[in-house]
This record gives C-alpha cells, structure tokens and sequence, in this order.
C-alpha cells in the first residue's frame, strides 16, 4: 500500500480507502462486512469511512466492531453529520446542537473514544458556518475529533470556511469529500485549485461511478440482477447514467484498459490517483475479493501517452 497526507496536516491515509456507504448495516451482512474490513487492513489499508447516516447509525456500529479487534493507534475513521436522523426540526443540519449530539452519537455508536476525520456531510445554509466550525474547534480541543472536513462543498463554500475559521483562529478543515470519477469531473474547474492552494486535499467517493467503471453493464444487455442497478431502492441515479453514450465511452476504456492488462475498475482507480490533490479513493467493497482487486490499482503507472488517449475517450 501507497499512503499520502491528508491536506496540509501530518496526518497519512492510505491511497485506497473503504467505504460502507449502501452497504454495511444495509446491503451486506455483518459477516461479509467483517471480512471486506478485515482484507481491506490486511491489504495496508488504514483509511475507513463511514457516517451517521448510513443505514441509520447501523453502518457505523457495524464498522466500529470491527476495527476495535485492531489497535486505534494502526488506522484512521472519517465519520461525518448533517442529514436528518430524527424527525425533529433540530436533528439535522450543522447547529451546534445537532453537531455536538450527533458527535457523541456517532462515538458511542463506534466504541471509540475519538474520531480521527469528522466531516461536515454537506453545507448547510441555515447554519453560519462560524457556529459549525466554533463547534468543531470544541470538539478537537476536548479530543473527540482530530481532524475537520467538508464533503461536497463548492469552491466558494470552501473559501469562506477558510476565511471563517482564519479570522477567529479556529481549525482549518483539511480535506473535501466530492464524488469524482472518470464520468464526473467537476471539481477539477474549481474546487481543485481553491484546495490545493489552501492545503486540502480530496477524499473521493463513488470512483467507479456506483459501478459503471467496472464494465457490468453493457448496451443492448438486460441489467444484472446481482448489480446494484437492479435494486429498486438504489437505482434512479445509476439508470440516469445507463445511456448509450456513456456506456460506448465505458466499452472504449475498457479496451484500453484490456490492452494493459488490468480490470477496468484498476485503471479508473489509478486515473483518480493521478492527481496529486487526491490523498484517497473510497472504494466501497460487498466482497472480499473485490478490495484484493482494487488495492492492485495504486501500482498502475499512467504514461502522458495513455492519459491523452483516456482524456479523449472522456472527451
């Protein structure tokens, strides 16, 4: 395994991620859960994610069991807050009230004393981002939270963030959690160049387009049944994407990616970790083999020659 800092902290994740978005607490079985965890560590995977959210605080229990059986001091846990997890009007959003209730939730939820990465899940424009980020402060300087993040934040959220927490000498976020893929590149326009020169970097989701980047689905092909697109409860965003123009770019890079003799979920991967603002990719595992599969991808070299081609595949 390759590791890179984390922002402009001191702090190192490793290239590959796991993630328990749509899977653990819901789709997949605690057993089967423990072992994608387990291959995932044993494969030098230190950087776990989750959130409160996911499955309703199950996924969260489901990944602090886990990883308790390893030493705290052998991996990093992101967890983050903002959507609803009650029906009442203050539990959800960034106030100080839902931020430090759900703090404590989430801790008591994992098992752990503190959470290494705490994001805010997204912007919240109810909130000053100055109540959310004294918030925060209080709860690195009582060691609850280590690290502070944001996850699908625009550029300009990020500045202000920035600016905010500048002027009342709080603790500057360190990371941004957008989804980017080969067939989602917006934040290389803005959001990149506001981080990079601020010292943030990105911890992406969705790197395989929920599955599309693995080459599943074919055009002219029924929708297989073990995919995550045949789940009525899953599936609106991924039928969007399964259009015949997106999947003749899919064929096309999985030509290329059959010509170097890799999966085409590798060499989406390893074009992710291209950019260097990228500390890690979050893969999301129901297997233990699929983890074994995509932690090959961060020894996959990119020669100029092979990225120009892949770019004008994306076009």
């Amino acid at each position: 395994m390759k590791y890179r800092r984390l922002g402009r902290s001191g702090l190192k994740v490793s290239e590959i991620g796991l993630g328990s978005w749509l899977t653990y607490g819901k789709s997949v079985e605690k057993d089967m859960a423990f072992k994608t965890i387990d291959q995932a560590y044993e494969s030098g995977i230190n950087f776990f994610d989750t959130a409160n959210v996911y499955a309703r605080g199950e996924a969260e229990k489901i990944v602090g069991e886990a990883l308790r059986r390893y030493p705290r001091e052998s991996y990093v846990l992101a967890s983050k807050v903002f959507w609803p997890m009650g029906e009442g009007p203050n539990d959800r959003g960034l106030s100080r009230k839902h931020v430090f209730e759900q703090a404590h939730a989430t801790l008591k939820r994992l098992g752990l004393d503190y959470i290494d990465l705490y994001y805010c899940h997204r912007y919240d424009p109810e909130t000053p981002v100055d109540e959310t980020l004294r918030t925060l402060e209080d709860l690195v300087r009582q060691g609850k939270v280590l690290y502070v993040g944001v996850s699908e934040w625009t550029a300009e959220q990020i500045r202000e963030a920035l600016q905010v927490a500048d002027r009342y000498l709080l603790d500057r976020i360190v990371v941004n959690q957008p989804k980017y893929n080969m067939l989602n590149r917006y934040i290389e326009q803005e959001v990149i160049p506001v981080s990079e020169k601020n010292g943030i970097s990105q911890v992406v989701y969705s790197p395989l387009a929920e599955g599309i980047l693995t080459g599943k689905y074919k055009r002219g092909t029924d929708i297989p049944n073990d995919s995550r697109a045949a789940d009525p409860n899953s599936n609106v965003f991924i039928r969007s994407m399964l259009n015949d123009e997106i999947l003749a770019k899919v064929e096309q890079l999985e030509g290329v990616s059959t010509e170097m003799g890799v999966k085409l979920s590798q060499l989406a991967l390893a074009w992710i970790l291209r950019q260097p603002n990228v500390a890690s990719a979050l893969i999301g595992a129901s297997k233990a083999g699929q983890v074994a599969e995509n932690v090959q991808a961060i020894d996959i070299q990119l020669t100029e020659d092979m990225l120009e081609r892949i770019g004008a595949i994306l076009g």
